[in-house]
């Protein structure tokens, strides 16, 4: 029933059971998947129905219904005749979860062609990959997400039967660490099924990302029957020197890679993989086994009248598997061997998935940064890239990354090739991913309430390094080190108490610089406090029974949702504490540098083989996409060129099942860099975590269709979205510019921040600030109370309340008002004016309800004889402005606009008409110096100055001026409308 949609439950559970002589009641089937644990079958086979149901986008039966709607599941429901009962005890087993990736895709010309007899047709690899991911417990709600973005992505791909040659290009945006290879792996597998024979995975440009790789798509995807490929497993001279056999893997040994059950190489429509890359050896040239290539030569094609893209050989020929490293002697190599095989490159399907897709191009660096020989290699991978493109017309090309601001947006030597011009696609990172917002605090926090781990992910995850003396330095290593055993104990008492949670690594991962002979001195240092710890001491007990009372347990006890359980007293921990300094000392070393310097690094690295608990020492190598198993503590301390490769360094990111509340970010607070420059990479970080998911909220908001049914954003006009978030992320010449102009912009009934606001410089730009406003003050009316969520993480949410004085100020005032506002260098705020302007043409904008919050505890400064209450608000030093607007205010603000799902209270209810829209108005302190203790509001003396105050404002546009968001673009050039990038003439 999953396959073809929701029918009469109880009817055909009685066929089944008639063969028993039993009969069931409505309440019996509800009781049998209520009673079961979640790997029950019942509970199980219901759990991925529903999960299924409820996200498929377009079925026969789904009728008119969104996915992940309440229509969806009263529907699903009817058709499967249950009652209001056990309608409630499903909903409570199994909500609804509305977690759909974002696509931003060009309308045409495509003819939708992966319909869902295509899929049925052919769905061997994509059901056995679906299996691994259910025998690994991914939820069914992730499995149904990742089934719908997969299809979403392999259907803007071309027909591999097609008649005609069609090239798609498309760019998947994920979360550093957050699955983006399990889709990619999802799309490979329905390729496959689809009809595509020769699939080219591009990985990083080192061996241990490449090997990584090929391991996870062989044994989640490839299967055993493939890798074997009809030898006897067990003849020790058939399988000789075949990888994972020969060299212990544990996960061979046990029987945990894929296991297909059939011999693939008898079945007729089931192609069997062919790997010309194997865990050990990148691509080499096949010189007299091009057989193993040539799908002519190997005598597969039915047919050899007919091409090869024809169904007749299609899905009887088999799949080329090549997973290379994206460097220029292996893609010349690959493509030497394409040229000389039999089959015409033209009949060929293929699919090139490029992961870390921003390596392969130049201006992933600053462009006006003198170019290094990585710059050249980049351009070199380029244009084989390109050259495959153009060499084989049915070849498609999807790239991935884990930032929004990939330069393959951006670069004009690319947008010819491989600019994604038919789909771009932002990955939805599962619930239970520790991404930017599990580590940073990206709203401010309370200012009125003690910061605990309760409500400040800082606190619960983050401890600051801060140490200007050897021995200080010392002192940090080993509180690091201490949380490293400590958090080894916790898992293995876990583990002894849940036989299900089982614990394979442990690591810590030890970064402060890219030079190897840094890399052996700080392992040497590492080694060296780790010797004098006396961990298994009265001293070093003491040491963490100390760290488990005012940090684990704490931290523990501040939520309600880590999904675990934590020891009640530290004692229960000794044991556990020996045994885990046994496993991170098996090799007689706790430490292990991976940097390249030697080939035993990285066999010293093995994740494979066996249980790997150990202090990891690297830079670049231990980066872009390389997953570190079992990470648990960092300790991050770039001494130069910090902001460089930030997020990419950001391994702490990731699934932590089991261990959420252990992950703990040891981050330099006042670092200081090669030009002398102070950062805080803690801040550094999450200033750029606020740019990706503002970015993020901005595609998702525009990632429909207008009313019209054409797509509200087009890949096309994504680099000036980019260009908006990041003023300075241009084009690299200088006689280059975007074609697309962002012209205007709103979206009813949200709340968004202006905070980029010009440079203090003088104050000038401040004074001018206060001064527009300044008019509204004397027209707030008296405090009146509005209702927001709060978002404590301990137990329930609870209904809160916040005071503010309001005042309606018609709608040509506040433009204004706000026309009169400066902004930094590059970002233009006069989309949002335009819309505004256009709104109020239509008579769809009417005046606006000015919110003033009036905040306890927060001290009341006299401003040019105004009283007004300051705020303490950061200015960003990379991009300019401040931080965003808090929490607190923004559903009252939301609710006054129309938007009826937000909190708010009745007064929010009150305040609301159909064409007001809400403005949240603060004040900060913004004197001309930059130091913290300086920029605090009770640091300056009244009266204070306007220059030294800071006018913040948020607003939401009135619900009904645009329920699903407008925007709008012009073309600055009509003559090349589907150009990215143009000439500057």
């Amino acid at each position: 029933m999953r396959e073809v949609g929701p029918a009469k439950l109880l009817s055909r559970v009685n066929v089944w059971l008639d063969d028993v002589d039993l009969t069931a009641t409505e309440e019996n089937v509800v009781s049998a998947i209520a009673n079961g644990d979640g790997n029950a079958s019942a509970r199980k086979a219901a759990h991925m129905c529903l999960a299924k149901w409820d996200s498929q986008p377009e079925a026969a039966w789904s009728g008119e219904t969104e996915p992940q709607t309440a229509q969806r599941r009263v529907l699903i429901y009817d058709r499967l005749g249950l009652g209001t009962g056990s309608r409630e005890a499903l909903d409570e087993m199994f909500p609804s979860v509305a977690q759909r990736d974002i696509v931003i895709a060009n309308p045409g010309p495509w003819d939708p062609w992966y319909t869902t007899e295509r899929k049925a047709a052919h769905d061997f690899y994509w059901k056995a990959y679906s299996g691994v991911l259910e025998a690994a417990n991914w939820e069914p709600e992730a499995i149904a997400n990742l089934d719908v973005s997969t299809s979403d992505i392999v259907g803007r791909l071309a027909d591999p039967a097609g008649e005609s040659s069609y090239q798609s290009k498309g760019l998947v945006v994920g979360y550093v660490q957050s699955g983006k290879t399990a889709n990619f792996t999802g799309i490979a597998a329905k390729a496959i099924d689809a009809g595509y024979r020769l699939v080219i995975v591009l990985t990083g440009t080192i061996e241990l990302l490449r090997g990584q790789t090929q391991r996870r798509l062989d044994r989640e995807l490839v299967g055993e029957e493939n890798i074997l490929g009809g030898r006897d497993r067990n003849d020790p001279d058939a399988v000789r020197g075949l990888d994972y056999i020969g060299d212990g893997d544990a996960d061979w040994i046990d029987g945990k890679f894929l296991h297909h059950g059939i011999d693939i190489n008898s079945q007729q429509n089931i192609p069997a993989i062919k790997r010309l890359t194997t865990a050990v050896g990148d691509y080499k040239a096949l010189k007299a086994g091009l057989d193993t290539l040539d799908f002519r030569r190997a005598g597969e094609l039915k047919d050899p009248h007919k091409p090869l893209y024809d169904p007749i050989n299609l899905f009887n020929t088999d799949v080329r598997l090549a997973v290379v490293k994206k460097n220029k002697t292996v893609l010349e190599k690959l493509l030497r061997d394409l040229h000389d095989v039999h089959a015409s490159l033209k009949e060929i399907p293929v699919l090139i998935i490029d992961d870390e897709a921003d390596q392969a191009s130049v201006n992933t660096t600053n462009p006006n940064r003198k170019r290094t020989r990585d710059d050249k290699e980049r351009t070199a991978i380029n244009k084989l890239i390109s050259q495959i493109l153009r060499e084989m017309p049915r070849a498609q090309y999807i790239g991935y990354t884990a930032t929004p601001f990939a330069n393959v947006f951006v670069s004009p030597d690319d947008s010819a090739d491989i600019f994604p011009s038919d789909f771009i696609v932002a990955l939805e990172p599962a619930p239970t991913y520790m991404g930017g917002k599990q580590f940073h605090d990206l709203d401010p926090l309370p200012e009125d309430e003690p910061i605990t781990a309760s409500n400040s992910n800082e606190v619960a995850h983050v401890r600051s390094l801060l140490a200007v003396s050897d021995e200080a330095e010392r002192e940090e290593i080993l509180n690091a080190l201490d949380s490293f055993v400590l958090s080894g104990a916790i898992k293995l008492w876990r583990a002894e108490k849940d036989p299900k949670l089982q614990f394979r690594h442990h690591t810590m991962l030890a970064h402060e610089s890219v030079q190897q002979a840094e890399h052996k001195a700080l392992a040497d240092l590492i080694r060296d406090v780790w010797m004098t710890a006396q961990f298994n001491t009265p001293v070093g007990l003491s040491r963490m029974r100390s760290l488990y009372i005012n940090d684990y347990s704490k931290v523990y006890k501040s939520r309600a949702d880590w999904g675990t359980t934590m020891p009640g007293d530290f004692d229960e921990l000794k044991k556990h504490i020996g045994a885990a300094i046994d496993l991170i000392l098996v090799a007689a070393d706790p430490v292990v540098i991976v940097n390249g310097s030697r080939e035993s690094d990285y066999k010293a690295m093995d994740f494979a083989t066996g249980r790997y608990w150990r202090v990891m020492v690297g830079g670049a190598k231990l980066s872009r996409g390389f997953t570190v198993e079992g990470l648990t503590v960092s300790y991050y301390r770039r001494r130069a060129n910090a902001a460089d490769t930030l997020m990419q360094m950001g391994r702490w990111f990731g699934y932590r099942p089991g261990y959420r509340d252990l992950v703990r970010l040891y981050i330099a607070r006042d670092i200081v860099d090669a030009r002398g420059k102070t950062y805080d990479l803690y801040d550094a970080f999450t200033a750029i975590i606020q740019d990706e998911e503002s970015f993020r909220a901005q595609l998702r908001t525009f990632s429909k269709l207008d009313d019209l049914g054409r797509p509200e954003v087009r890949p096309i006009d994504v680099p000036p979205l980019v260009f908006q978030q990041l003023p300075w992320l241009k084009p690299t010449g200088a006689n280059k510019m975007y074609n697309a102009v962002l012209d205007f912009e709103g979206d009813g009934g949200e709340l968004r921040d202006f905070p980029r606001q010009a440079d203090r410089s003088d104050g000038s730009s401040n004074a001018a600030h206060f001064e527009s406003v300044r008019g509204w003050l004397d027209r707030l009316g008296e405090p009146i109370e509005f209702e927001y969520v709060d978002r404590q993480r301990a137990g329930q949410p609870k209904t809160k309340t916040f005071e503010s004085r309001v005042a309606i100020i018609p709608a040509a005032e506040v433009y204004a008002a706000l026309e009169a506002f400066s902004w930094t260098k590059g970002y233009s705020f006069a989309p949002t004016l335009r819309f505004m302007q256009q709104a109020m043409d239509r008579g769809e904008l009417v005046d606006w309800a000015i919110l003033v919050p009036m905040l306890k505890g927060i001290l009341t400064r006299d401003v040019d004889g105004e009283s007004i209450q300051l705020l303490s608000r950061t200015r960003r030093s990379d991009r300019g402005g401040f931080s965003g607007s808090s929490f607190r205010q923004r559903a009252a603000v939301e609710h006054i606009a129309g938007n009826r799902s937000a909190a708010g209270g009745s007064e929010a209810s009150r305040l609301h008409t159909p064409t007001r829209g809400a403005l949240l108005l603060t004040f900060a302190a913004d004197p001309e110096s930059d130091l913290k203790e300086d920029r605090e509001p009770n640091a300056l003396t009244d009266p204070i100055h306007v220059r030294d105050v800071a006018t913040l404002f948020s607003l939401a546009v009135p619900y009904a001026s645009a329920p699903r968001g407008r925007i709008g673009f012009r073309v600055l050039d009509a003559s090349k409308e589907n150009s990215a990038i143009i000439d500057a003439t």
